[in-house]
């Protein structure tokens, strides 16, 4: 059936990661607005599940007291671009404002004692069709 579930173009989440005060300000205001690399580059960079890890070893190796953001992609519809990046890989692109309404949760992104992030569990992604 056209339009059904096995037909959903995006996933169920996405993430992101920032800073823990650029969250804080997000929470305030009710929306994430960028970090400084977003709001360089035009749109608000997420990964999926399978990127994530990658992304914080490659972006956030020098900072602590990090955020990971699970957002419901399907809540962004038309906003969110998947767009070839890193390797030629699809990644997900905001352009517009990340509502607070949007995301599932929040949780801290800690270090191990070998300085690597430890993720928790992330529902694996279903990425766009072609």
């Amino acid at each position: 059936m056209k339009g059904g579930p096995a037909e959903r173009k995006t996933m169920r989440a996405i993430y992101k990661i920032c800073r823990a005060a650029e969250w804080a300000e997000a929470e305030r205001s009710g929306a994430f607005e960028g970090s400084d690399i977003d709001r360089r580059d035009g749109f608000i960079h997420f990964s999926t599940a399978e990127q994530a890890a990658e992304t914080a070893a490659k972006y956030f190796s020098d900072m602590a007291d990090l955020r990971l953001v699970a957002v419901d992609a399907d809540a962004l519809a038309a906003a969110l671009k998947w767009e070839p990046a890193r390797g030629g890989d699809l990644f997900p692109h905001l352009y517009g404002k990340l509502p607070v309404a949007a995301v599932l949760w929040v949780r801290p992104l800690p270090r191990d004692a070998a300085g690597r992030h430890v993720f928790p569990e992330l529902e694996r992604s279903v990425r766009p069709k072609s």
